[in-house]
């Protein structure tokens, strides 16, 4: 039972992960074509992409919190049953973990792309990159 809950909740976080990585896929895309050039833009739009995937896959899947289902908390005591109502908590913590972990790990991505896209801006301003069409669309 516990090796079916363990393939149960690596499957939601895949699963969980691949829909946050769906979501923020274009995003995340328009960011880096815009801060850096865009054959390496590419390279790194996938490694944001992996990494959400180890990311969401890690906080999502909780080993050590899992552990409890086949080693007991203090000798003597038996194992904690895996009832339904444990399943829905299980699988419900998972896709919580696992959008949690995401979050975070967007967040600062999120937070050193905009002070990437400062300096890109500032150095085009500084030289002049980029004014024309800033006129055109005024």
């Amino acid at each position: 039972m516990f090796l079916t809950l363990l393939v149960v909740t690596l499957g939601v976080a895949i699963l969980t992960a691949g829909l946050v990585a769906w979501m923020f896929y274009r995003p995340i895309g328009n960011i880096l074509r815009r801060i850096v050039a865009d054959e390496i833009g590419v390279a790194w739009q996938r490694y944001v992409t992996f990494a959400i995937f180890v990311v969401g896959v890690s906080g999502g899947v909780r080993i050590w919190d899992l552990e409890k289902y086949i080693t007991p908390q203090f000798s003597g005591q038996p194992e904690i049953e895996l009832n339904t109502d444990r399943w829905v908590l299980e699988v419900y913590r998972t896709i919580i973990e696992t959008i949690q972990s995401i979050t975070w790990m967007l967040l600062v991505f999120f937070a050193v792309a905009l002070i990437a896209y400062v300096i890109v801006r500032g150095f085009e301003l500084k030289h002049g990159i980029g004014g024309a069409a800033q006129q055109e669309h005024s």
